[in-house]
């Protein structure tokens, strides 16, 4: 019975089932410089048990143009993090988000009617 210990705040166990305080700065300050140039209006959270993305909207009654997503189950490291366009099509994909979100070219990237 004296074999028996208490662990508290385990933190190999502790899984992320969201953004870190630093990646959602990241893309919370890319989101400030597009809407500041007007391109972005509005932006929304979904999240499931797979992933958690980051929704980007041209107007708030449309589908989003672009999605920050984070993989919670990734199958390499490379599939961590990607950027997916209107069609759920994945533009770019890093293991760190900061890198991601500076090599993606947003000005290139338009909406195309």
């Amino acid at each position: 019975m004296n074999k028996l210990r208490l662990v508290v705040n385990n933190k190999l166990n502790q899984k992320e089932n969201f953004f870190v305080r630093k990646e959602l700065q990241i893309i919370l300050n890319l989101y400030a410089q597009k809407v500041s140039c007007g391109d972005w209006k509005d932006y929304g959270l979904s999240i499931n048990k797979k992933e958690i993305s980051f929704d980007i909207y041209h107007r708030t009654s449309e589908v989003p143009i672009f999605k920050i997503s984070k993989n919670l189950n990734p199958k390499n490291k490379i599939e961590k993090f990607y950027v997916l366009d209107k069609n759920s099509n994945v533009i770019k994909q890093s293991e760190n988000l900061e890198n991601l979100i500076n090599k993606t070219k947003w000005e290139k990237l338009r909406l195309v009617k």
